[in-house]
């Protein structure tokens, strides 16, 4: 009887799985097929699963000027990776203090990290920092800096290393170890789950910025990729509008929604195309340290 339960619970949570990936997966399909759909057909039909009728005029448009595209994608890639990795080491060197029982004042710069999530210096404040102060306008720290520290993941990994036995510290102390030793070689190593959580958000939230080189960046060598291509956007709505004189057969030249829906695809192509390699790791992250047996 207890193995049939067990079959049917199996049973509807892989059902419930694959509804589930299913109604994930439709709206990316219909993205994909609406950037290869004419502008014209998606005026008078509405968006299809199936492009009805063919055209990549979107993604030439998108890729009329190559090496702007390659450049932007370069400067998102690194801007992601250095301010992932300098994340984690500043997050996760952050919470090891503040879980570290032996630190005096642990409880006042918690209340301090977490004062912040309460009250913000407001927009002008921070801006005159980054610019007047720190001087990183136009610089690749102007993309970095702002978004490094994040008090709420700083939080998470304090929960998380302060699960972790004292015991092990104390018994690295005995034979030696440092502070340092002790956070490199075994803090590290059985956070990987809490590392792997918060290193994802780190990167979708890099990747997906655009912001703060709205602010920060005039340079155009500095733009990264959601940058470049809201101005893309910008410009054709802005063509499209001082065209809106001329006809409504002229605007329609311009595929301002198929448009989007490339702008998507290319946005996100490769955050899914790398996700799988990723998710190894993130997997392997979540499996360290169970029981074996």
């Amino acid at each position: 009887m207890k193995q049939l339960d067990r079959k049917l619970f199996a049973g509807i949570g892989y059902v419930y799985v694959v509804l589930l990936a299913i109604l994930c997966v439709i709206p990316f399909v219909l993205v994909v097929s609406s950037s290869l759909t004419e502008e014209t057909k998606i005026t008078l039909d509405g968006y299809q699963f199936l492009p009805t009728a063919f055209s990549t005029e979107a993604y030439s448009i998108l890729f009329k000027y190559p090496d702007e595209m390659i450049h932007a994608y370069t400067v998102t890639i690194g801007v992601t990776l250095a301010g992932t990795l300098l994340g984690l080491f500043l997050t996760s060197m952050t919470a090891y203090a503040l879980s570290r029982k032996d630190f005096k004042w642990r409880n006042q710069f918690s209340f301090f990290f977490f004062f912040t999530t309460l009250f913000s210096g407001g927009l002008v404040p921070w801006y005159l920092l980054i610019v007047n102060y720190l001087h990183l306008k136009d610089t690749p720290l102007a993309l970095v800096i702002p978004m490094v520290l994040n008090v709420f993941y700083i939080i998470v990994m304090k929960s998380f290393m302060g699960s972790i036995p004292e015991a092990i510290v104390e018994s690295a102390k005995i034979d030696g170890a440092g502070d340092f030793l002790i956070y490199a070689r075994l803090i590290l190593p059985l956070s990987k789950p809490a590392l792997a959580t918060i290193g994802l958000f780190l990167a979708l939230a890099y990747w997906n910025d655009w912001y703060n080189a709205l602010l920060f960046v005039s340079d155009d060598k500095l733009m990264p990729l959601q940058y470049y291509l809201y101005k893309m956007l910008g410009n054709m709505d802005g063509m499209r509008k001082a065209m809106m004189g001329a006809g409504a057969v002229v605007t329609t030249s311009i595929p301002t929604e198929s448009l989007k829906m490339a702008m998507t695809v290319v946005a996100t192509g490769p955050i899914l195309l790398a996700y799988p390699f990723v998710q190894r790791y993130f997997v392997q992250g979540l499996t360290i340290g169970a029981v074996k047996g």
